[in-house]
């Protein structure tokens, strides 16, 4: 699988217009090659550079695999559009919560994960319960890494 952006290449700086900074809305993402047996695609947003420990940004799950993309701007909402779910982030929120880094450069991992099942979740899991979920249940996995500094 190859997941990829409009809005930054991987390894450059995401824009501030989706971080705290800016408008703090989730850019757009784009992706193809999903193998065969595919059910649903798993999106997990993380930042393993926070302190303490891997800070959440954001999850969806239970894509439908025929989706192949996540326009700009998603809403905060529990269902999607597409049928996809959206989970609680590390701010206590649905949806996405952008790069707002304490101090320095940040990594922000984009994790796209094939799935053989739809995961039958309610809306609001978290990244915990939806790996858990996935375990043994993963065709195949692609990242997109960004990386940001607070604008000062």
């Amino acid at each position: 699988m190859k997941l990829e952006s409009s809005a930054f290449d991987a390894n450059d700086l995401i824009p501030a217009k989706y971080t705290c900074d800016g408008e703090d809305i989730s850019p757009p993402l784009l992706w193809d090659e999903v193998p065969i047996g595919t059910e649903s695609i798993v999106l997990i947003v993380d930042d393993p550079d926070a302190p303490g420990q891997t800070f959440v940004h954001w999850v969806v799950y239970d894509i439908p695999a025929t989706v192949r993309q996540l326009p700009e701007h998603i809403a905060a909402v529990k269902t999607l559009a597409n049928g996809g779910l959206q989970g609680k982030n590390d701010f206590g929120k649905f949806g996405y919560g952008g790069p707002c880094p304490p101090s320095g450069i940040h990594r922000y991992f984009f994790k796209l994960y094939a799935i053989d099942k739809k995961l039958g979740l309610a809306a609001g899991a978290n990244k915990s319960q939806i790996l858990a979920a996935i375990d043994s249940h993963v065709l195949a996995t692609t990242e997109l890494i960004g990386r940001y500094k607070r604008q000062s």
